[in-house]
């Protein structure tokens, strides 16, 4: 036995029993384990990739690790041992590669159970915002892709392909972004969420947390909560969140994801009512645990438990105040690891202490880590596809056609000569998004790439035109005359969130921004934008192309909406591919030549400008008309999205006009019809606006269901929505969800602009939904 586990329980020790019941294994521990070893069990405080270094005979684990295993004697979570990108300074030169991951988490592993007096093994948790950032790891599109894909099954089974990854190189617990939403497309982190609305949301948290389940992998959840309703789009700022649209808005995601089995949540950087996220006891206590009775663990943010220290004067007491609060495991703080001298100054109950430290144990008893905490637990080989078809799938189906005049896509065969445009048409950096590992040489497939090998025949001319940011328009001539040799160009536009080696980094990891965009990005954690147009540079390459007269595609690859000018000329189609990952570019090359239908449709509202926000559909209905110089109505409102055809929708049809509150069951029908020439992809949308009665005042309308038809030209299909109390739901005064007697409108249609309604009178008192 090693000398740090002399006085360590025996093998018959009832927490050593695999037989025996979690919480009895988690009392019998607990109770075995000195105060250091408790406040070791709520610590996160190294970064993974400083545990280990690596040489021409492999990885070998730092003086620096040992150290901080023998100041606790264990550890009770280890963050991003595998993580690899510009801010951790981890390449293929010094990180750890696909090949190695499990060897070298084995023996992280290993090394803590035996320099542990209890044998206690350690968590380790990798970031997985969309694909696992390590070396080696398959990227996906990002959430905003995500949810521009209305397809919960398809993003279910793409977590559970990157989970699986994390999961075979020894990871436990991914961190994924999931709960916030972008209700102000300043955020540099819109492409981190799902879109703008809590139902399309709520059900792709739980499609995330099913799918990483499936493959042994327990997630959480970030951020909780309103991080997404920060003042003026300002990364971690102030919240203005009433608790009704905390309520409403908010918290939909996270409770979906957590009846679906997350295992925690990570505090929020914002503030709520005045407190930290991680320091409101209201919303981690009262709400998450007392109210919704979650028994997982809530970890803090990368060192929000220090800027406590703001509001205490002291760090002991920074720390105190984050655990009774309800916070149970600290990142990369300085506060948590002093939580012994808080219990003795009492500033804080040991029983506080004693509760974070076995959510944790519970967790890590949960995973398997006692019975089996050197090999990865390897999900099995379903058969299904591999990572990068579901990535390249995922892509395929959340590009969105926002405007089509004529019929310039898909692109015609007879298209001889193709100039493709523009600063994001060969760059794979580009079109991956934030918090990506470095790629291999040769992984991905540009839209250039993509065009070309779509094209045929045709040959395909290129040229920058312009730089991604910036005014200069020196390139912009030259490009146009090439467009001018051609019968059609391809604009690749919009932004980037590729970071590079002089970036600028606060101590979280946020590009930190003193003036000025950081190394060309313009979307990320760290990089809000005041204006959403697009550059200068940018926006006179379209005018002069499109001035041209030749027939002009506009793509987009971007990570928030951009606000988009009505240009003249032939601009006659623009499609958007939100971030579309390492083999967008061959899906947005099958959509522009018509091997794949345009079937993405808009998880947010684009807006007409910045100073039109807030721009998001499901506002209060007031009847706010708009400004003087601009209409309300976005540009492109959520839901939207174009096809190669065309489609009728007919009004809905309800099994019955007139319910009562206690049994509110219904079937609502709607019949789409395909009468174009072409297939198409239709999700149809159901959409309930109140028209009478509630105890709050309504939105203009809410989503409550969608529904894909596939469509062959010609052809008819019927969407059907079962129509039930969850669907009727709102909030009474003591934001209970009731279904509220009155008149409600049951809305279908393509977008949140284009419904159809059919009225549902409810009868009878207000009926509380039961506790799930």
């Amino acid at each position: 036995m090693n000398a740090a586990q002399t006085g360590a329980a025996g093998p018959g020790a009832r927490y050593r029993d695999p037989a025996a019941p979690i919480p009895e294994r988690v009392r019998d521990l607990l109770s075995r384990m000195t105060p250091a070893e408790k406040v070791g069990q709520v610590n996160q405080r190294m970064y993974g990739w400083q545990a280990y270094e690596r040489d021409d005979g492999g990885h070998r684990l730092t003086e620096a690790f040992e150290a901080e295993v023998a100041a606790f004697g264990g550890m009770g979570a280890l963050y991003g041992l595998q993580r690899a990108d510009a801010w951790s300074g981890v390449g293929f030169g010094s990180g750890i590669e696909g090949a190695d991951g499990a060897r070298v988490s084995a023996m992280v592993q290993r090394y803590v159970v035996e320099h542990s007096r209890l044998g206690i093994p350690v968590l380790l948790v990798e970031e997985m915002p969309h694909g696992h950032q390590a070396l080696d790891g398959t990227v996906l599109p990002v959430n905003l892709a995500v949810g521009a894909t209305w397809d919960p099954q398809l993003y279910a089974e793409a977590a559970e392909a990157a989970a699986a990854e994390l999961r075979a190189r020894g990871g436990h617990v991914a961190l994924v972004s999931a709960l916030d939403l972008v209700r102000d497309p300043r955020w540099g982190r819109a492409e981190e969420c799902f879109g703008e609305d809590p139902y399309l949301a709520a059900r792709l948290t739980e499609a995330l947390v099913e799918g990483a389940d499936r493959a042994g992998v327990a997630v959480v959840l970030k951020h909780f909560a309103g991080q997404g309703a920060t003042v003026g789009g300002r990364n971690s700022a102030a919240t203005e969140l009433g608790v009704r649209e905390l309520h409403e808005i908010h918290l939909a995601a996270a409770r979906a994801g957590l009846r679906a089995g997350a295992a925690g949540v990570m505090a929020a950087y914002n503030e709520f009512d005045g407190l930290p996220c991680v320091a409101n006891r209201a919303l981690l206590s009262g709400l998450l645990r007392k109210r919704w009775g979650f028994d997982g663990i809530v970890m803090a943010d990368g060192g929000a438990v220090d800027r406590l220290v703001r509001l205490t004067g002291d760090p002991v007491a920074a720390g105190a105040l984050a655990l009774d609060a309800g916070c149970d495991l600290s990142l990369w703080d300085e506060c948590f690891p002093r939580l012994g001298e808080a219990v003795e100054r009492g500033l804080v109950d040991e029983r506080a202490l004693d509760a974070a430290v076995a959510r944790v144990l519970t967790l890590k008893f949960r995973l398997g880590l006692f019975d089996r905490p050197h090999t990865p637990a390897v999900a099995p080989d379903r058969g299904g596809p591999d990572p990068v078809e579901l990535s390249e799938r995922v892509a395929r189906a959340s590009i969105t056609l926002l405007t089509h005049e004529g019929d310039v896509l898909p692109l015609s065969p007879a298209v001889s000569r193709i100039a493709v445009l523009g600063p994001n048409a060969d760059s794979v950096a580009q079109q991956i998004g934030d918090y990506t590992a470095p790629q291999r040489p040769g992984v991905g497939i540009t839209v250039l790439d993509g065009i070309r090998a779509a094209a045929g025949d045709a040959e395909v001319v290129h040229a920058r035109g312009c730089d991604l940011v910036g005014g200069d328009v020196s390139g912009v001539p030259g490009a146009a005359r090439l467009a001018a040799s051609c019968d059609a160009a391809v604009l690749v536009l919009g932004g980037s969130s590729a970071r590079s080696g002089d970036t600028v980094f606060d101590s979280n990891g946020a590009a930190l921004v003193t003036a000025g965009p950081p190394s060309q990005m313009t979307c990320g954690e760290g990089v809000d934008l005041a204006d959403l147009s697009l550059p200068e540079g940018q926006s006179a390459l379209w005018e002069a192309v499109a001035a041209t007269g030749v027939p002009t595609v506009v793509v987009l690859v971007q990570g928030r909406p951009h606000a988009l000018p009505a240009h003249p000329g032939t601009a006659t189609a623009v499609l958007s591919a939100w971030y579309p990952g390492p083999w967008g570019g061959r899906a947005v090359a099958d959509v522009l030549f018509g091997r794949a239908e345009p079937g993405g449709r808009l998880p947010v509202s684009v807006p007409r400008s910045a100073a039109h926000l807030p721009v998001f559909y499901n506002g209060k209905d007031h009847g706010y008309r708009g400004y003087v110089d601009q209409p309300a109505s976005a540009a492109h409102p959520f839901g939207h999205g174009l096809s190669y055809t065309t489609l009728v929708h007919e009004p809905p049809r309800l099994s019955r006009d007139r319910v009562s509150a206690d049994d509110p069951k219904l079937v609502c029908r709607v019949t789409v019809r395909n009468t174009g020439r072409r297939p198409a992809r239709e999700t149809v949308q159901l959409y309930v606006r109140r028209v009478s009665g509630g105890t709050s005042w309504p939105r203009v309308r809410e989503l409550r269901g969608f529904v894909p038809l596939d469509l062959p030209p010609g052809a008819s299909a019927e969407a059907v929505f079962t129509v039930d109390a969850d669907t009727l739901a709102s909030l009474d005064r003591d934001l209970e969800q009731v279904v509220e007697p009155g008149e409600v409108l049951l809305e279908t249609g393509p977008s949140a602009d284009r419904t159809q309604g059919a009225r549902l009178r409810i009868d009878g008192l207000a009926a509380r939904l039961r506790a799930r």
